[in-house]
């Protein structure tokens, strides 16, 4: 029986595709994370063996765990900009350092390291679509610590490729924007303190101004989270080897919308629930600056489109979901927490 180490399992990756394992598989699960609120529901299973802590504490769990286990997920990260803006050490501590003696457990022990890489290390490249084997890595200045969580992240891909060079049995993979019920808490009002998708969602609950940074002209390629897990599962399988050594964008480039025409659609689609209606009528959208929004330390990229052919023929795998129905999914998921969202600004 496969075993696989998920270190963040209760996070949105990690919940989601615990969930997908135990429905799917006769593999076992083994997660860490510091909290269960996502995965209470799947604590009973047999299968899935759990442990509450902190992978920058329990050190000696986590080597024995990377030994005893197939397959090591490393799902642990800071992965909003305000805190890149706000406290850029923290990212680097927890993204970087804390995860590096993971990376070099899996190396020492021979195991199929599955690494969370992220769409943001292309920084602000200027390709039509970002390669992962032939576009540049482009980032700002050092007086914008927007681009730590990138560049922790980029020298941490840069690791593992060396590990492999020396025998390490990895795959990389780059999310582009997976979006879906669990990515963040609507009960989070703080600004910046979610991603966009659940902040806006969280805004058209309570009622609240909507603003676009810097215009909202921005666009991202938005991938369903169910989308991003068949790809995962590709991966953790790995028929043939195929996915060792390789790194994969898991994104769909037909959903690529700018975040003003994300607003409209969620506030469009928020009229037809009875649930969200009333405060979708109050909602106002509003421009803001970047700076005004995260701080002075932040930049933005423009475009962000995945190139997936090797994706799609290496895994045999393509995205499926639509942005329309991608919203709809994450409108239903939450339609019983509107009540209490909507209480904290009452």
């Amino acid at each position: 029986m496969t075993k696989i180490l998920i270190l963040g399992v209760n996070g949105f990756i990690g919940h989601h595709l615990s969930k997908r394992i135990l429905e799917t598989t006769d593999w076992e699960v083994y997660g860490m994370d510091m909290s269960t609120d996502r995965i209470g529901d799947l604590l009973g299973h047999p299968r899935m063996n759990f442990f509450e802590g902190d992978i920058t504490v329990n050190k000696e769990w986590v080597e024995y765990h990377v030994k005893k286990c197939d397959v090591v997920l490393p799902l642990v990260a800071i992965a909003t900009p305000s805190t890149y803006v706000q406290q850029p050490l923290k990212v680097f501590e927890l993204d970087f350092e804390a995860n590096l003696p993971i990376v070099r457990s899996a190396a020492k022990y021979k195991k199929h390291l599955v690494f969370p890489s992220t769409s943001e290390v292309y920084g602000m490249c200027h390709d039509d679509e970002f390669d992962p084997e032939n576009s540049e890595l482009v980032y700002g200045p050092i007086n914008k610590p927007r681009w730590i969580y990138a560049c922790s992240k980029q020298l941490m891909d840069r690791v593992i490729w060396g590990y492999g060079m020396e025998g390490l049995n990895f795959t990389l993979f780059r999310p582009f924007n997976w979006v879906g019920a669990g990515l963040d808490s609507i009960h989070t009002p703080k600004e910046g303190s979610s991603r966009v998708l659940t902040q806006f969602f969280g805004h058209i609950v309570r009622g609240e101004t909507i603003k676009l940074v810097d215009g909202g002209m921005q666009k991202r390629a938005f991938t369903y989270i169910d989308d991003g897990i068949n790809a995962l599962m590709k991966i953790i399988e790995n028929k043939g080897g195929k996915a060792s050594g390789q790194i994969y964008n898991i994104g769909n480039p037909a959903n690529n919308y700018s975040i003003r025409e994300l607003a409209h659609m969620m506030l469009e689609l928020a009229t037809e629930y009875p649930e969200y209606g009333t405060g979708a009528a109050k909602v106002e959208i509003v421009e803001t600056t970047s700076g005004a929004y995260y701080g002075a330390g932040y930049q933005d990229v423009q475009n962000r489109v995945p190139k997936i052919e090797n994706t799609k023929q290496d895994l045999d795998w393509a995205p499926t979901t639509s942005m329309p129905d991608a919203l709809r999914h994450i409108f239903d998921a939450y339609r019983g927490q509107v009540a209490s969202a909507r209480a904290l600004m009452e």
